[in-house]
């Protein structure tokens, strides 16, 4: 196929033609087949066991290697293997640093939280708010904000890859999200958490090698990997030590460094989706070497898609498709490359794009997987009419929720296409939402003498100010993200502009792909207006984006602290056994020694009812 037969009108700028081919389709269905063959084996080979733990935890005895592959299809979406490579092509190689924050974010998981949750036998992660804070109105209040944000991720998950890959399929965005959610409800319904977990084997083993082979087809043709940096260098896509301490500036070595972290700490600390596959496994050794594979492993996806950026401007570095009009968003670049450059090896559009419905499927699942325990956990499995069921009664119940899950989140994903510009601010508000949670969470296992007040005041705080600034930042900044230079020179098929270097603004890109629970510029109009030179005049709402977390888990760390100080701190007595980092649990009790001296039974009393009491909003909530 040629490059004129791939330019469609300018009205809409997308690509049209046979781009998929009988072979492609037959790939991409096997794999489709495979993923429900592979939920119906695993609902068969379950039928002795009908407990609620087993259909969730897999028993707690699950074998570590597929459950290693899951956790990295849990937390990769098709958002990150379209976005990631879009980012490095439009704005340059600073985002890969982020791998650093990852690499911090699963240190802390590992030496932190995991040896806590663990030890607790917890199905839901929030119950540990209940058992931490004393407060069940607090866990439900962060459960609501998990659940939240959950049925909106796998409806942006579903949606919008879809609209980039009509690029290639020529489905419309409306059966591929329909398509995709039946088959996610269907196999998460009949085998639950192991029908996700050796499903995400799969889908994750193709998400890595579709990739990798489109990447090294590409790079050999180019001449190898040099001429790949090289084109980079010269495009100056290269950056990795911008050290500028601004926090207005969208992506530099901090910024990018607090965006991994977050996104770790959020996706695999506190995440019901990763916690129930942490939890699954024999012992808490096993856990944590988990850790270390997921730290290694998602790294290594990263840098791949990051790689994958590099050779897109290689490729297209004299003829920029989305300056010529043959593509009308970024996200399309890999989607386009595939067609444009590899469509005489027949099958490999089939190929890439099982990859990335690998990645669809493998976070849809997981994230119905996670709403659905959520919802039995902290809603409904204490309610009367559910306390008395068998295990087996049990079971119905939560398959029958989580084929709810799935209907709603497919539901979702045709809502998300009608949003619009609303769009940008409900997935802004859906990241500012993790940030105090994850506050109140380290608050719990790090700072041992935090109450519930304390706890509750930190997040709210922490939510507001977040929250303005991100809906601030959508309706009043004036900051822009200026994407680099772009050519079309070497585009055969029409003149040479009068200037050989296309510069554009991103107004409306104002987010990476990385971290999903942002801006998604899969669903942003770009804008081809020329950037405003000289000095630009920033305010608090142009801040980056990607300080919003760990400003977010500031916040609610110090408010917290402070209020707790204020309204009487926890004694070392008056916690559970269990809910706090050893290590500070120590420090706890030395501290307490030295300014409160021993405890008595009174005073141990009195801040153990003072946890339960002390906050009327949680008794209103419930």
């Amino acid at each position: 196929m040629s490059s004129e037969e791939l330019v469609t009108t300018a009205e809409d700028g997308n690509l049209s033609g046979p781009t998929f081919t009988t072979v492609d389709y037959t790939v991409f269905s096997l794999m489709l087949a495979a993923s429900v063959g592979i939920g119906v084996y695993s609902a068969l080979k379950g039928r002795g066991n009908t407990s609620s733990e087993d259909y969730l935890l897999g028993g707690r005895t699950m074998s570590p290697v597929p459950v290693a592959f899951s956790l990295l299809g849990g937390v990769i979406s098709a958002i990150s293997i379209l976005g990631n490579p879009s980012e490095v092509y439009a704005f340059g190689t600073q985002i890969c640093t982020s791998v650093l924050g990852i690499i911090l974010g699963c240190l802390f998981v590992h030496q932190v939280s995991l040896p806590v949750l663990f030890n607790l036998k917890l199905v839901s992660i929030n119950k540990y708010l209940e058992l931490r804070y004393k407060s069940r109105p607090l866990r439900q209040m962060a459960s609501g904000a998990h659940l939240l944000y959950g049925l909106f991720l796998m409806g942006l998950v579903l949606y919008a890859p879809s609209l980039a890959l009509t690029t290639v399929t020529g489905l419309s965005t409306t059966v591929s999200v329909v398509a995709m959610g039946i088959i996610c409800t269907f196999y998460i319904t009949i085998g639950g958490v192991k029908a996700v977990v050796y499903t995400d084997v799969l889908q994750t083993s193709l998400m890595f090698l579709g990739v990798l082979v489109v990447v090294v087809i590409c790079t050999l043709d180019l001449g190898g990997v040099g001429v790949v940096w090289d084109s980079a260098l010269q495009g100056s896509r290269v950056e990795f030590l911008n050290l500028d301490p601004s926090p207005f500036i969208r992506h530099t070595f901090w910024t990018t460094i607090a965006m991994g972290l977050h996104y770790t700490i959020y996706l695999f600390a506190f995440s019901q989706i990763s916690f129930q596959r942490l939890v699954s496994v024999s012992n808490v050794q096993t856990s944590k070497r988990l850790c270390l594979v997921f730290a290694v492993g998602l790294s290594l996806l990263y840098l791949l898609y990051f790689f994958s950026g590099m050779v897109a401007y290689a490729v297209y570095r004299d003829c920029d498709p989305f300056s010529s009009g043959k593509i009308n968003k970024f996200d399309q670049i890999l989607p386009f490359m595939v067609i444009d450059k590899l469509n005489h090896l027949t099958g490999l559009s089939g190929i890439f794009v099982v990859a990335v419905y690998g990645g669809v499927l493998s976070s849809v699942s997981s994230a119905a997987n996670s709403v659905a325990c959520l919802l039995w956990e902290d809603f409904l499995k204490e309610r009367s009419c559910f306390r008395d069921l068998s295990n087996e009664g049990a079971t119905k119940a939560l398959k029958i929720i989580s084929l709810g899950a799935g209907v709603i989140g497919t539901c979702m994903g045709l809502l998300v296409g009608q949003l619009g510009g609303v769009l940008k601010v409900v997935t802004n508000i859906s990241g500012v939402i993790t940030g105090p949670i994850n506050g109140i969470y380290i608050a719990g296992m790090c700072t041992p003498w935090v109450n519930t007040k304390g706890a509750v005041v930190g997040s709210l705080t922490a939510f507001i100010f977040s929250a303005w600034i991100s809906v601030g930042n959508y309706l009043y900044s004036e900051g822009e993200a200026g994407v680099l230079p772009l050519s079309t020179a070497g585009c055969p098929e029409s003149p040479a502009p009068p200037y050989d270097t296309v510069y554009l603004s991103n107004t409306s890109e104002t987010g990476t792909l990385l971290y999903d629970t942002l801006v998604i510029s899969t669903l942003a109009e770009p804008s081809p207006t020329a950037s405003v030179h000289g000095s630009p005049k920033y305010s608090l709402y142009d801040i980056s984006y990607s300080y919003t977390g760990v400003m977010a888990i500031f916040i609610t760390l110090v408010i917290s602290n402070v209020v707790s100080f204020c309204t009487g701190p926890l004694s070392p007595s008056s916690l559970a056994a269990g809910v706090v980092n050893p290590t500070c649990g120590r420090l706890h009790k030395w501290l307490w020694k030295i300014f409160r001296g021993p405890e008595t039974a009174a005073s141990d009393s009195h801040e153990s009812k003072g946890g339960n009491d002390k906050l009327e909003i949680l008794t209103l909530v419930e």
